[in-house]
């Protein structure tokens, strides 16, 4: 399919790994331009390699200020078409291990610094009358899990701003929408794996076999498929689709909503 992307440019934040780096490889391999962000060199300088001219790289932590400003001064020298907003998620823990300041690290991981770059990238998309804007958060906005209590509760702030935001711009050809993954075979899913085998006694390659096995899909989810979903979000093709939450996760969500 051709996504009508060819030579547009884009931000893509959490470049290197996982669904970042699934997102980029996707958008690349449909011509596209991609800026992105990561806190490692040494990946970013691999993605350069292997890309060529289609890849720029900037070193930073995403969720500080320094590096969403970094990132909106370039936008505004250049037609950014839009941007993948994503980034790591807190340590598993249930409600009654959480300290107060667990709370404080989860506001600022999850939710304050995508209100700040959205903010601040909003006015470029207004006066170029486009843009799309991407969040990669969890289906726990659908449907709470275990140990996740943190990350779900600030991922459904996002989820409110997204949907807000999304209805405030409308009719400006300025769409918002997210990706609720489940587990899918990254390195992230073994935080929870470990989180449960530490809590069962269970030991990890057992407990990893019976989390597969509580998916009705009866496997992870593939990186490289919620990127190419990622990419049609953020192509002309997602023209009439705003504010939507994509949950992609193997049926586990029992949600009809």
């Amino acid at each position: 399919m051709d996504l009508k992307i060819n030579n547009h440019s884009f931000i893509v934040c959490g470049a290197t790994a996982g669904f970042g780096r699934a997102t980029a490889i996707a958008l690349m391999i449909e011509g596209a331009k991609v800026i992105g962000i990561a806190r490692q060199q040494e990946g970013l300088d691999a993605m350069e390699l292997q890309f060529q001219k289609l890849f720029t790289g900037i070193k930073g932590d995403v969720t500080q200020s320094d590096t969403i400003n970094q990132l909106v001064s370039l936008a505004s020298g250049h037609q950014i078409n839009g941007i993948l907003i994503n980034s790591s998620g807190p340590p598993a823990k249930q409600f009654e291990e959480t300290r107060l300041s667990d709370w404080d690290d989860a506001y600022r991981g999850i939710l304050r610094w995508k209100v700040e770059l959205t903010q601040k990238l909003l006015p470029h998309f207004k006066n170029q009358g486009y843009g799309r804007l991407v969040y990669v958060e969890s289906s726990s906005v659908k449907q709470p899990y275990e140990n996740l209590v943190l990350s779900t509760s600030l991922r459904l702030a996002v989820l409110g701003m997204m949907k807000t935001a999304s209805q405030e711009v409308s009719g400006q050809n300025i769409n918002f929408n997210m990706i609720a993954p489940g587990a899918h075979d990254t390195s992230a899913i073994n935080r929870l794996i470990e989180k449960k085998s530490q809590m069962t006694g269970i030991d990890f390659e057992t407990t990893k076999a019976n989390f597969i096995e509580d998916i009705p899909a009866k496997q992870f989810g593939n990186p490289e498929y919620l990127g190419n979903l990622a990419a049609w979000l953020l192509s002309p093709m997602a023209e009439f689709v705003s504010g939507q939450v994509y949950a992609l996760e193997g049926g586990a969500v029992r949600s009809t909503l």
